[in-house]
């Protein structure tokens, strides 16, 4: 059986949701709308693209980053993916809840608020361990996945960003092989 490379699972560059560094957290928003009018069975894509004014992608816009924006009182605990890292107990996240009155206006005005947010404060700027070559094998691409905690990889060819490899896409084709394995 031929092994996967990493352009097998990819979604071209084109498919996707992007948005300009410039736009508000609206217009990023509207850009997934967009995408996901085009096949309404499910949200096909959970991130949106960023791009500079050199036209060159720089970041993505997550679900998770929406939704850290939405309160800003996150930005005052630090690095919130380390302390996700550490585990922590449902009575510390409580205090911390309490300490901080996070979501204490309602979530209608907040995301009123919210709409007018510039996507380049609250995107989440790409690390040089996030590119993967599209020629890679996807074992590699997994690896590299799991280590980053990444929900996705931004495909290369050469200097060129080409696409986007999901973990969704992944853990499905995974789960496809796993049964047709069965003895």
């Amino acid at each position: 059986m031929k092994s996967l490379l990493v352009k097998d699972l990819a979604v071209p560059l084109a498919e996707y949701a992007t948005v300009s560094v410039q736009a508000t957290l609206y217009d990023a928003i509207m850009a997934l709308e967009e995408v996901h009018a085009l096949d309404q069975s499910h949200y096909r894509h959970r991130a949106i693209l960023v791009f500079d004014d050199k036209n060159r992608v720089i970041g993505k816009l997550g679900q998770f980053d929406i939704l850290i924006a939405l309160e800003s009182k996150y930005q005052q605990l630090g690095d919130l993916e380390r302390l996700a890292c550490i585990g922590l107990s449902s009575a510390f996240i409580k205090s911390v809840f309490n300490q901080y009155s996070f979501w204490s206006k309602p979530l209608s005005e907040i995301c009123i608020a919210a709409a007018q947010l510039k996507v380049n404060d609250i995107m989440h700027r790409l690390a040089e361990d996030e590119y993967i070559e599209e020629s890679a094998p996807l074992d590699e691409a997994i690896h590299q996945l799991i280590m980053g905690r990444y929900q996705s990889l931004i495909v290369t060819r050469g200097q060129e960003i080409v696409g986007i490899l999901k973990l969704s896409d992944i853990f499905r084709d995974v789960c496809v092989m796993v049964q047709s394995h069965k003895e």
